[in-house]
């Protein structure tokens, strides 16, 4: 499933086609994606202007000027395609992409100035939704997320406050919305490998000292996946036709066996099933 990079990376490519501008024919080829579509959803699109394109943690919102706003979430295969007078694109960068197949574009967005912007998820986990712009926070969806992990409100003493007495390993709660909004397995491997804490260990046993060495490899990662357009998004046809994923240029996940790139460890990167995902991690430096 995308994470927050990868969303990022695709508002980027979206926001200069969207932001600001009249949508001046919607289609919805179907009634439902993962749920059903809002009732009326092509007629209180139809003619609203987009007037910002947002992201919270994995949730891409366009903000309406009719007090609502378009929440869209990618699920595992969702994609936008675009195509203006300049050209077709696709938000993201992609190795071997699938070509577009008509059946599974299932939402289009025209807007006056030209562009058409259509969604297509072959295997419909995605999903779409209008929301009352003044009631979003409160909504189940958003309610109970924490902060954004790029943002100031995401620092050491926040962790050190929810890892105080728990169990858990840290990265089970970092993967916890509600600790911080977005992260997902992929970049929390990564930075607990960088800032070379074990994702076993007992959270209220992590030192202030190394969550304030966790933060920033947290915000240093993420940064450079969506300076780099994201990775899970890189798609590649499988023999069976279906979408997967290109995984590339990681330290840690997806390198079981490999020695780990920290400076001066020799150890070897192991893999264990956490949780009921997969944890890439050093043997030897991770503590």
């Amino acid at each position: 499933m995308p994470e927050l990079p990868e969303v990022e990376t695709v508002r980027r490519g979206l926001a200069p086609v969207l932001e600001g501008v009249r949508l001046s024919r919607v289609l919805a080829r179907r009634p439902d994606l993962r749920f059903p579509l809002p009732p009326d959803f092509v007629q209180r699109l139809t003619g609203a202007t987009i007037l910002r394109l947002d992201r919270r943690a994995k949730y891409l919102l366009g903000r309406l000027d009719r007090d609502e706003t378009l929440v869209m979430h990618l699920g595992m295969s969702g994609r936008f395609d675009i195509s203006r007078a300049e050209g077709q694109s696709r938000p993201g960068q992609f190795h071997s992409a699938l070509a577009p197949d008509a059946k599974h574009a299932h939402i289009v967005f025209e807007t006056e100035a030209g562009s058409t912007v259509t969604y297509y998820d072959p295997r419909r986990f995605g999903y779409m939704a209008l929301i009352s712009t003044a009631a979003l926070d409160q909504h189940p969806w958003f309610a109970a997320l924490g902060p954004e992990p790029l943002s100031d409100a995401f620092d050491a003493a926040r962790l050190l406050k929810v890892f105080a007495g728990r169990t858990q390993g840290p990265k089970t709660l970092l993967l916890d919305q509600r600790t911080v909004a977005g992260l997902g397995n992929i970049y929390v491997c990564e930075a607990l490998n960088r800032a070379r804490i074990s994702p076993f260990k007992p959270a209220g046993q992590v030192s202030a000292t190394r969550l304030s060495v966790l933060v920033p490899e947290i915000k240093a990662v993420l940064a450079e996946a969506i300076a780099a357009g994201g990775s899970t998004l890189r798609d590649f046809a499988q023999t069976d036709g279906a979408l997967g994923y290109f995984q590339h240029s990681f330290r840690t996940y997806d390198r079981e066996g490999e020695g780990c790139r920290n400076d001066g460890c020799t150890g070897t990167i192991g893999r264990e099933i956490q949780a009921g995902r997969s944890t890439f991690f050093c043997r030897r430096c991770q503590r």
